[in-house]
C-alpha cells in the first residue's frame, strides 16, 4: 500500500475534473488528478455538436435568454440561481477556452460560428437562436485536449489509470480516497484537504445508451455508500437520435442544420407535436414524439426506429418552404458533420448525404447526482447543508442547473462553468483547511468487498446480471413509465443485487489489470444506480421533463416543485442483505428568477 498526498485530489479527467485541476492549480495548491481511463479518453471527447454561449455572433442573443431556455427546458425543476450562473458565465467560458487555444469553428469575419440547437431560443422563447458554439461536430474533443494541455502546462500531477473504489471519510470529515492502480492492482491512499468528484453519469444502467462502457456511475455510487443522498435520480434524459440498436450519438447539430425527422410515410412528424419549433424541441419532447410515432405503427419498415434525414435535396426544401435564403450542400455537410458522417458509414453502412439515417432514442444523460451548490460543495441534506472539504462537478453532480430535462450544449457549459467554480473554491478552501487524520486501515472495507469478489465461486456471472439489469430498466424505467413496470424493475434490480451479493462468479483472480473483477465492481455501481433511480422515479407522482408517467401525466407543480433526495438507510458501505432506501422531498426548488421575471414562473407547457 502507498500513500500519497494532495492538498487537492480531482476524481475524474473529463472535462469537469480537468476544469477543476486546472483552477485549483492556478490558485495555489497542490492537485492530483486520479482517473480510471487516460485523459483524453475521457468521455467528454464523445460531445458533438457544440457548446451553447450567448456570444451573439450570428444572432441577437443574451444570457438571460439563455437561462429562460435552460429553466423551461428543465421543466421549470432548475434551481433558477444555478441556471444563471450557468447562462452568464457560459460567455467568459467560452472566450476562455478560445485563448486556450480552442479551434472554434469560424464565420467569414474571423468570430466563432454558432449553430442551432433543440430549445435554445432567442427573446423567451420567440424563435430558435444560433447559440452553440463549435468545432466541427467534435466540440467535446477539443475541449478536452485543450485542457490536459493546460493542466501540464500548470504543473497537475496526474495518476492514470487509478480506479478510485472509496471515498475515507473520519469522524465525520473527508480524508482523502482508495485507489486501485489497474496495471498492477496495488492500493494507493490519497490524503487529501479536498476531494471533487468529476466522473460522469451511469448510462450503461440500460441497454441502449450513447455512453461509454466506462460509464458505471462509481464515483456517485461511492459517494453514496458513504452516506450522500442522491438527488433527482428519476431525471434521466434520452437523447431522440441515437443509432438504431448501438445507440452511438448522433449529435443534435444535425437537426441544427437543418436535419428533420421522417416516419415511414415520409412525414416530418415534429409538427404535430411542436407546431412552433418542430425538430428543435428539446430532447425530451423529440424523445417523447419519436416513441409515440413507433407506437402508433409510424416505425420504418414497422420496427421501433425513425429517420433522421440531412440530405440537401430534403434540407433545402424545408429552408426554403421556411423563407430562408440559405442552401446546403453535400460539401457543407461533410466540412459540418465529418464525425457523424464518418459514423453513419462505419457503423450502418449509411451515406448520409445521400440516404437517410435509422435512429431511436437513446439512455444519454443523468440530470441528477450528487448534489451540490453553485460552488460544487456537496450538500447533504434538504438544508443545503455542506460537507466541507467534498465537492462535485459534471455529470456526476446535480447543482442542479438541468432540472428535469437538459439543454442540448449545456452539458459542455456545465462542465467548464462549474469545474471552474469548484477548483477556485478548492483553492480557497485548502489555504485555510487542515488534513484529517486518516483513521486506521483506511481501505479495509473495501479490500474486503474486493476480495469478496475476486475469490466468489458462485454460478451467476456479472455479464448476466448486467444485461438483465439493462434490458428491465430500458423496459420499465425508460422514456414511458407508469407505477406497475417501475416496481416492477425494482424488485427485479433488488433481487439482482441480492445475486451479485451470494452468488457471483468471475475467472481471474489475478492483481495485474484484471478487467474481470473491476466490472464485476462497477456491476455493483450500476445497481444502486438502477435501485435509486427507479425507487425515486416511484415516489415521483407527476410527469416532467425526461420522466414521464402514463399514470401521471400531468405536471403537478403544486405539490412535485421540489427535489427528490434518496438515502441509504444503513452506515454499511457494502451490506450483504436488501436495503431500505428513502426518499425525501423537501428540498426546495430556487424560484429566484421568477422573483424579479414573471416568465420563470411555471407555465403550461407549450412547444
Amino acid at each position: 500500500m502507498q500513500t500519497h498526498q494532495y492538498e487537492a485530489i480531482i476524481v475524474g479527467a473529463g472535462g469537469a475534473g480537468l476544469m477543476a485541476a486546472l483552477y485549483a492549480s492556478k490558485g495555489g495548491a497542490k492537485v492530483a488528478v486520479v482517473s480510471k481511463l487516460y485523459p483524453t479518453r475521457s468521455h467528454t471527447g464523445t460531445a458533438q455538436g457544440g457548446i451553447g454561449a450567448a456570444l451573439g455572433n450570428l444572432d441577437e442573443d443574451n444570457p438571460l435568454w439563455h437561462a429562460y431556455d435552460t429553466v423551461k427546458g428543465g421543466d421549470y425543476l432548475a434551481d433558477q440561481n444555478a441556471a444563471k450562473v450557468l447562462a452568464y458565465e457560459a460567455v467568459d467560458a467560452v472566450i476562455e477556452l478560445e485563448h486556450m487555444g480552442l479551434p472554434f469553428d469560424r464565420t467569414p469575419e474571423g468570430k466563432i460560428s454558432q449553430r442551432r440547437f433543440g430549445g435554445h431560443t432567442s427573446n423567451f422563447g420567440e424563435k430558435p437562436v444560433r447559440r452553440a458554439c463549435h468545432a466541427a461536430d467534435r466540440t467535446g474533443h477539443m475541449i478536452l485536449q485543450t485542457l490536459y494541455q493546460q493542466c501540464i502546462k500548470h504543473h497537475v500531477q496526474f495518476f492514470d489509470e487509478y480506479h478510485c473504489v472509496d471515498l475515507i471519510v473520519n469522524d465525520g470529515k473527508v480524508a482523502g480516497i482508495v485507489a486501485i492502480a489497474l496495471g498492477t492492482g496495488e492500493i494507493h491512499i490519497f490524503h487529501g484537504k479536498a476531494i471533487l468528484f468529476a466522473t460522469g453519469g451511469w448510462g450503461r444502467v440500460w441497454s441502449v445508451t450513447s455512453n461509454a462502457h466506462s460509464l458505471t456511475g462509481d464515483g456517485s455510487a461511492v459517494v453514496y455508500r458513504r452516506g450522500i443522498p442522491m438527488q433527482d435520480m428519476e431525471f434521466y434524459q434520452f437523447h431522440p437520435t441515437g443509432i438504431y440498436r448501438m445507440g452511438i450519438l448522433i449529435t443534435e447539430g444535425v437537426r441544427g442544420e437543418g436535419g428533420i425527422l421522417v416516419n415511414r410515410h415520409g412525414e416530418r412528424f415534429m409538427e404535430k407535436y411542436a407546431p412552433k419549433i418542430k425538430d428543435l424541441a428539446s430532447r425530451d419532447v423529440v424523445s417523447r414524439a419519436i416513441y409515440m410515432e413507433i407506437r402508433n405503427g409510424n416505425g420504418i419498415k414497422g420496427k421501433d426506429y425513425v429517420y433522421l434525414d440531412v440530405r440537401p435535396e430534403t434540407v433545402n426544401r424545408y429552408l426554403a418552404e421556411a423563407g430562408e435564403t440559405r442552401r446546403i450542400d453535400r460539401e457543407y455537410i461533410e466540412k459540418k458533420l465529418p464525425d457523424i458522417l464518418d459514423f453513419c458509414r462505419t457503423y450502418l453502412g449509411v451515406d448520409p448525404v445521400s440516404e437517410p439515417m435509422p435512429i431511436q432514442p437513446t439512455a444519454h444523460y443523468a440530470m441528477g447526482g450528487i448534489p451540490t451548490n453553485v460552488n460544487a460543495e456537496v450538500v447533504v441534506d434538504a438544508n443545503w447543508t455542506v460537507l466541507p472539504g467534498l465537492y462535485a462537478a459534471g455529470e456526476c453532480a446535480c447543482v442542479s442547473c438541468h432540472g428535469a430535462n437538459r439543454l442540448g450544449t449545456n452539458s459542455l457549459v456545465d462542465l467548464v462553468v462549474f469545474g471552474r467554480r469548484g477548483g477556485k473554491a478548492i483553492a480557497e478552501y485548502v489555504k485555510q483547511a487542515d488534513y484529517t487524520p486518516l483513521p486506521d486501515k483506511p481501505s479495509a472495507e473495501i479490500e474486503a468487498e474486493l476480495e469478496r469478489i475476486r475469490h466468489s465461486n458462485g454460478r451467476t456471472r456479472p455479464a448476466e446480471l448486467r444485461k438483465t439489469m439493462q434490458d428491465v430498466m430500458m423496459a420499465d424505467v425508460g422514456v414511458f413509465r407508469e407505477e406497475r413496470g417501475m416496481q416492477s424493475a425494482l424488485d427485479c434490480v433488488r433481487e439482482l443485487k441480492q445475486r451479485y451479493n451470494t452468488d457471483l462468479s468471475i475467472d481471474d483472480r489475478g492483481f495485474k489489470f484484471n478487467t474481470d473483477l473491476f466490472e464485476a465492481w462497477e456491476l455493483g455501481c450500476l445497481l444502486d444506480m438502477a435501485e435509486a433511480t427507479a425507487v425515486s422515479a416511484l415516489a415521483r407522482k407527476e410527469s416532467r421533463g425526461g420522466h414521464s408517467r402514463e399514470d401521471f401525466r400531468e405536471r403537478d407543480d403544486a405539490n412535485w416543485l421540489v427535489h427528490s433526495l434518496v438515502y441509504r438507510k444503513t452506515d454499511e458501505p457494502y451490506p450483504q442483505e436488501s436495503i431500505e432506501l428513502e426518499v425525501n422531498h423537501d428540498k426546495k426548488v430556487d424560484m429566484s428568477l421568477a422573483d424579479e421575471d414573471e416568465r420563470f414562473v411555471p407555465k403550461v407547457r407549450v412547444y
